[in-house]
C-alpha cells in the first residue's frame, strides 16, 4: 500500500529545485573522481515508484548509480562529471512527482511520526463518520418498508451530506495528495484508482440527494476510507518492523558527539561535521560516534554491534576503536580517523539498504506485472461501465458502481509489495545474524545450492595459529620471541604472544616465504622454514613421521645450538563441526579445496568428518574443479578468504567470505559474515529457502486474487465495501506471511527488531 510521503512536506523538501540552493556542497567525491550523494525521496511507496525513479536517472549520461530503497526512501547517485549535476538530478525526480531532499536519519523518523499521526487521525474521522452515517442508513432502510415519506428520506440523506462530505474529504488527503502528485506528473499509482472510487462514489451520492434519488452511498464510501486506512497504518507498521534493523544502525551513525576543542571545552557536534584529526571525548555508557584511535584513557568496549561478540574488550591509548561500540566503564578521547559515511557502520548500513532491494527475476516480474496493470484496471473499469450502461440496461448510477468497485478491487498493492516485504524481512533477519548480502541475485542463487566448498586457512581455521609444542631449551622461546616482535606473521606473533615481555632486537631481516634473520654476536640466527633453517631432507622427513599432519612449524636455528622447534596447530572456528554435520543432515555435500598442503588438509578433513578434500590447490586448479562440478549440475558455493579464493568466489554458482578476508575476496563475494564461528552458513541457506518459498507464495497469491476478484466486480458482484476490506486484505495476507520468516508476524508488528549484529572491517589476509 502507499504511504503518507506525499500528504506531508519532506523537510526543505522543495531545497533541491530553490533557486540558489547548490545541493553540490553535499556531493562526496572518491580518488577516482566519482561523485556520491545521498537524498530523501517522498511519495515512494512500492516497486513501481522506485522503476520510475531508476529509470529516469538511468537516462542520464555519465550516472553509474542511481538506487533508491524502499525501506528508507534514500537515493543515492553515482556519477562523473561536474558536482553541479547532483541539482539537475533532484529537478528531474521532483519533475516525477517525487519530493526530494537531503537524506538524513532524522527526517525519517520524523516523517515516519507524522505519518503516523495523520493515519490515525484519519482513522478517527472515517470511523466516527461511518458509524453514523450507518445509523442513518439503517433508519432510511427501515424507514423505506415503513413507508417513510420522500421528504423524510431526502432530510436524513442531507443530514448525511453534511456529515459525509467533509469527512470524505479530510480522510482521504493521503491518497488524494499521493494520486494528485502523480497525475501532475503524467504518471499513475496506487493511489489513484482509490482517490476516482471514492470521489466518484461521493459526487454520485451528492447529485441523488439533490435530485432526491434513492442511490445514496455515503456510508459506504467512509466505511471505504476507513478499511483502506486500517490496512495503510497496519502496512506502515510492519515497514517499520521490517526495516527497523536499517533504521537502528543509521541512527547510531547519525548520533551526535561531544568534540574536544582545543582550549579543553566540549561541543556537541553532529558525527558527520567532524574531520579526520578532530578528538571527542566518550563517557562510560555512551556510543563511539567515529571511528578512531584512542588517544588518552582505558576502558572495555562492547563490539556486540560490530561483530558479534558478547564478551567486552578492553581498550588503551593506541586502540582502534569503531563508530556503533559501547563504551562500558571509562572515559575515552578518541581521534576521528573516519566520519560519517566512511565509517564502518554507514559502509554496514549502506549494505543492508542494497541488501533489501536487490532485484532479482520475481522483482522483475512483479515490476512487469505492476508497470501495465494500472492502465489495464482503468480500462477494464471504463469497459464495465459502458457495458453494464450500454448493453445491460443498467441506469448509470448502478454501472458507475460497479466501475468504482472494480478500480478498487483490482489495486495492485499486494503484487507490488510481494517481492519487496520479503527482501526486507529477510535482509533484516539475516543482518541480525550478522549476515551483509551484497549482490542483486544471491538469495536466489542461495536457495538453490546443493554443494559446498570450503576453504581451509582463514575460512574453516581462523589467521590466528596456536603454539602447542615449545622446545626444550628454554632459551630458544626468548630467542624467538625478541626476533619474531619485529614480524606481522601470524607464526611469528603466535611466539610473541608466548613471551611478551622480551626485548625487540633491531636489525632483523625477512626473506619473504621463508623467515627472519637477525646477525648476533656470535652468528646468524635464523627463525622459518625448516629447509631455510638448514635442515637435512632426512630431519625433515623423520620430523614429519614422529609428529601428527595438523601441525604446522617454524625452526630456530644458532650457532653452537640444537635446532628447535615451534609447533603450531590451526585453530577452527567455533562449532565448525557442528556446523559441517548440520550442512550434512540437510543434504549438502561438503568439500575442501586448499592450497595448503595435503598433509595438513588431509587430518583436518577427516576431524571434521568431510572425506572430499584437496590440497596443494592452485587458483586454476580450484576453478578447474568448480567447474567441473557445474558440468555435473552441482550449484557451488564457494567458502574462502584468501586473495588466491577470488577467483574461485567468482566461478562459483554463489560465494561467501568472513569479514576477516582480503579485501578483494570481500568485493567479489556474494555476502560476508561476521564474527569467528560459521554458524551463519548453515543461517543465510536456510533464510533463502524460506524467502524463495514466500515469495512465490506471495505471487501465486497475489495472481491468484486478481483472477478471483476481477470477474466478480465486474459481474457486478460485490459492493465498495467488500472490495475495500478485499484489497486491504490481500496487502496485510502478503506482508504477515513475508514476516514469517521472522517469527511469529503478530509478535512483531507490536516490537522493534534490535539493532543487527553486523560486519568487523577485515585488516587483510596475511
Amino acid at each position: 500500500m502507499a504511504s503518507l510521503d506525499a500528504s506531508f512536506a519532506l523537510p526543505s523538501s522543495n531545497q533541491a529545485s530553490r533557486p540558489g540552493l547548490d545541493l553540490s556542497t553535499a556531493v562526496e567525491t572518491d580518488k577516482d573522481g566519482v561523485h556520491t550523494i545521498n537524498l530523501l525521496v517522498g511519495s515512494v511507496h512500492c516497486g513501481g515508484c522506485v522503476r520510475k525513479i531508476e529509470d529516469r536517472l538511468a537516462q542520464e549520461p555519465d550516472v553509474e548509480i542511481g538506487r533508491v530503497n524502499l525501506s528508507t526512501r534514500r537515493l543515492t547517485v553515482k556519477w562523473s562529471g561536474p558536482e553541479t549535476r547532483a541539482n539537475a538530478f533532484a529537478k528531474a525526480i521532483e519533475e516525477l512527482g517525487y519530493p526530494v531532499a537531503l537524506y538524513r536519519m532524522e527526517a525519517v523518523v520524523e516523517r515516519d511520526k507524522k505519518t503516523e499521526r495523520e493515519l490515525i487521525m484519519a482513522l478517527a474521522v472515517s470511523f466516527f463518520a461511518a458509524a453514523n452515517l450507518m445509523m442513518l442508513a439503517w433508519a432510511v432502510w427501515a424507514g423505506h418498508f415503513a413507508t417513510m415519506g420522500q421528504a423524510t428520506r431526502d432530510f436524513f440523506h442531507w443530514i448525511a451530506a453534511l456529515i459525509a462530505v467533509p469527512s470524505v474529504y479530510y480522510a482521504g488527503l493521503p491518497f488524494y495528495r499521493s494520486a494528485v502528485a502523480a497525475l501532475r506528473k503524467g504518471r499513475s499509482n496506487m493511489d489513484v484508482p482509490i482517490s476516482v472510487g471514492v470521489t466518484l462514489t461521493t459526487a454520485m451520492s451528492l447529485y441523488e440527494t439533490w435530485t432526491g434519488g434513492p442511490h445514496v452511498y455515503f456510508d459506504g464510501a467512509l466505511m471505504l476510507l476507513f478499511i483502506l486506512l486500517v490496512g495503510r497504518y497496519l502496512d506502515h507498521k510492519v515497514r517499520g518492523t521490517a526495516r527497523s534493523a536499517v533504521h537502528d544502525l543509521a541512527m547510531l551513525a547519525g548520533q551526535p558527539v561531544q568534540k574536544l576543542l582545543p582550549d579543553g571545552t566540549l561541543q556537541a557536534v553532529a558525527s558527520d561535521s567532524l574531520a579526520s584529526g578532530d578528538r571527542i571525548q566518550v563517557a562510560a555508557g555512551e556510543r563511539i560516534g567515529v571511528d578512531g584511535i584512542v588517544r588518552e584513557g582505558g576502558s572495555s568496549i562492547d563490539t556486540a554491534l560490530i561483530d558479534g561478540e558478547t564478551t567486552p574488550k578492553d581498550v588503551a591509548v593506541g586502540a582502534n576503536v569503531l563508530a556503533g561500540t559501547m563504551n562500558l566503564t571509562g572515559p575515552l578521547i578518541v581521534e576521528a580517523k573516519s566520519v560519517g559515511e566512511a565509517t564502518v557502520l554507514a559502509e554496514i548500513v549502506r549494505l543492508l539498504e542494497a541488501a533489501e532491494q536487490k532485484k532479482g527475476r520475481y522483482m522483475a516480474f512483479a515490476d512487469k506485472v505492476v508497470r501495465w496493470y494500472s492502465p489495464t484496471v482503468h480500462a477494464l473499469a471504463l469497459g464495465a461501465f459502458l457495458g453494464w450502461w450500454l448493453f445491460g440496461g443498467m441506469a448509470v448510477p448502478e454501472a458507475l458502481m460497479i466501475a468504482v468497485c472494480v478500480l478498487i478491487i483490482t489495486c495492485p498493492c499486494a503484487l507490488g509489495l510481494a517481492v519487496p516485504i520479503t527482501q526486507v524481512v529477510a535482509a533484516g533477519r539475516l543482518s541480525r545474524q550478522g549476515v551483509l548480502v551484497k549482490s542483486e541475485t544471491a538469495l536466489e542463487r542461495y536457495a538453490v545450492i546443493d554443494t559446498i566448498v570450503f576453504d581451509k586457512t582463514g575460512t574453516l581455521t581462523t589467521l590466528e595459529p596456536r603454539l602447542v609444542g615449545l622446545p626444550e631449551d628454554t632459551d630458544a622461546l626468548q630467542i624467538a620471541s625478541s626476533i619474531a616482535a619485529s614480524s606481522k606473521h601470524p607464526l611469528a606473533q603466535s611466539i610473541r604472544t608466548a613471551a611478551p615481555d622480551v626485548a625487540r632486537v633491531k636489525g632483523v631481516e625477512d626473506t619473504p616465504g621463508m623467515g627472519l634473520s637477525w646477525m648476533s654476536d656470535a652468528g646468524e640466527i635464523r627463525l622459518g622454514s625448516a629447509r631455510w633453517c638448514g635442515l637435512s631432507a632426512e630431519e625433515i622427513e623423520a620430523n614429519d613421521a614422529s609428529h601428527g599432519g595438523l601441525e604446522t612449524e617454524v625452526w630456530l636455528t644458532r650457532p653452537g645450538s640444537k635446532p628447535a622447534r615451534f609447533a603450531f596447530a590451526p585453530l577452527l572456528r567455533p562449532q565448525t563441526r557442528h556446523v559441517i554435520d548440520t550442512l550434512k543432515e540437510r543434504g549438502f555435500e561438503i568439500a575442501i579445496m586448499s592450497g595448503d598442503r595435503a598433509r595438513f588438509v588431509g587430518p583436518l578433513a577427516d576431524q571434521l568428518g568431510i572425506t572430499d578434500w584437496q590440497g596443494d590447490m592452485t587458483p586454476s586448479d580450484k576453478i578447474a574443479a568448480i567447474e567441473a562440478m557445474k558440468a555435473e549440475g552441482k550449484h557451488v558455493l564457494m567458502v574462502g578468504d584468501g586473495l588466491n579464493d577470488t577467483p574461485a568466489l567468482a566461478a562459483a554458482h554463489a560465494s561467501l567470505a568472513p569479514t576477516s578476508a582480503a579485501d578483494i575476496s570481500r568485493r567479489a563475494a556474494d555476502a560476508v559474515f561476521q564474527g569467528n564461528s560459521l554458524t551463519a552458513l548453515p543461517e543465510t541457506l536456510a533464510t533463502a529457502r524460506a524467502t524463495r518459498r514466500i515469495v512465490v507464495q506471495n505471487i501465486t497469491f497475489s495472481v491468484g486474487y486478481n483472477l478471483f476478484w476481477v470477474p466478480v466486480a465486474v459481474l457486478g458482484l460485490v459492493t465498495p465495501w467488500i472490495a475495500a476490506i478485499a484489497m486491504a486484505a490481500s496487502s496485510i495476507i502478503v506482508t504477515l506471511n513475508a514476516l514469517r520468516m521472522d517469527g511469529n508476524p503478530f509478535k512483531r508488528l507490536g516490537a522493534r527488531t534490535n539493532s543487527a549484529a553486523a560486519a568487523r572491517p577485515a585488516e587483510g589476509a596475511i
